[in-house]
């Protein structure tokens, strides 16, 4: 049918800037043969290079990745940054880049806040002195609005919060993205091209009905040639505050992470245990690693920070070495 062959012809699609692009067996069927055989989709998008420009003043890029939904992106990236700009000698700020569910603004406290325009750009909105945000949700009138748009203005935005947004001088710029390999992954991996990317953060949950799409975010990331920082697994077991006996509230039926991370020959940075508070420190806005220092998963959360720091001190010091 028509729609099999489309969907087989995006399934191999060669990429809009190959020479194959419009001329492959793949691409018969497609829409979009007669514009990709033309060339004019290998021409780069000029806001790449400003992108570049405006970002050449961030020392590190990390984005937080995962192709299943539900599994704690935001909660992580929240509180990577926190944990960051813990230490007051650095610049962190917080990109999030979930076009329709941006919740980083109540995990981070700042609902209701707004951006400001100012001679350089927009404004982002700032935690602490040291910590900055931007997301969607600062447009929005009311948490409740819906974004209905289709991938173009979705594109779009992503783009203009990267070449419009007055970052200034960063040690730290951590990506929350929604779940998916689609566009917003796409568009951000383009835009970003013109400037160095430490790598990405895998997120996931010990069940094989998450492993399975987090699988395909692993091959979007080696297709796209994104280096992978390491994987977390989240809500790995219960840690009885009492007893302090771990329970499986989600059993690894195929291994989990740990077997996934194996397999594949991927860092598995840390397993964080379930904990009630961190869902009630990101409901009311608050650092959870803040609130409960020594808690197991706040535990986990400091060690993960430190080897994401550690990767990131010894990829800028192999990119300097190369240069």
């Amino acid at each position: 049918t028509l729609i099999y062959e489309i969907f087989v012809c995006f399934l191999d699609c060669p990429g809009t800037a190959s020479e194959q692009a419009g001329k492959s067996a793949s691409c018969q069927g497609c829409p979009n043969q007669n514009l990709c055989a033309s060339g004019a989709t290998k021409a780069p998008d000029p806001a790449i290079a400003e992108i570049g420009e405006k970002l050449s003043s961030v020392k590190h890029k990390i984005l937080v990745l995962s192709g299943k939904g539900g599994v704690g992106k935001s909660t992580f990236s929240a509180h990577l940054a926190h944990a960051l700009a813990s230490d007051s000698t650095k610049e962190v700020a917080l990109l999030d880049v979930d076009i329709c569910g941006p919740s980083i603004p109540r995990i981070m406290g700042l609902e209701g806040e707004q951006v400001h325009q100012s001679g350089s750009g927009w404004s982002p909105v700032y935690v602490d002195d040291n910590l900055a945000v931007m997301s969607i949700g600062f447009l929005l009138s009311s948490p409740d609005d819906a974004v209905i748009w289709r991938g173009p203005k979705k594109n779009g935005m992503i783009k203009q919060f990267l070449k419009d947004v007055d970052w200034g001088e960063l040690d730290y710029l951590i990506v929350d993205t929604p779940p998916g390999t689609s566009d917003e992954h796409l568009s951000i991996v383009q835009y970003l091209s013109s400037t160095p990317v430490d790598g990405a953060v895998i997120i996931t949950t010990p069940q094989e009905v998450s492993l399975q799409d987090v699988r395909k975010e692993i091959r979007f990331c080696q297709k796209v040639k994104l280096p992978i920082i390491g994987v977390v697994e989240n809500m790995s077991g219960f840690v009885c505050p009492k007893c302090k006996n771990t329970s499986q509230i989600f059993p690894p039926s195929s291994g989990g992470a740990e077997k996934m991370c194996r397999d594949l020959n991927l860092p598995l940075l840390g397993k964080v245990p379930l904990d009630p508070r961190i869902a009630q420190s990101c409901d009311e806005g608050k650092s959870f690693l803040n609130q409960v220092p020594d808690s197991p998963a706040a535990k986990v959360y400091q060690n993960v920070v430190q080897s994401i720091q550690d990767y990131c001190l010894n990829r800028a010091t192999e990119v300097q070495s190369a240069t």
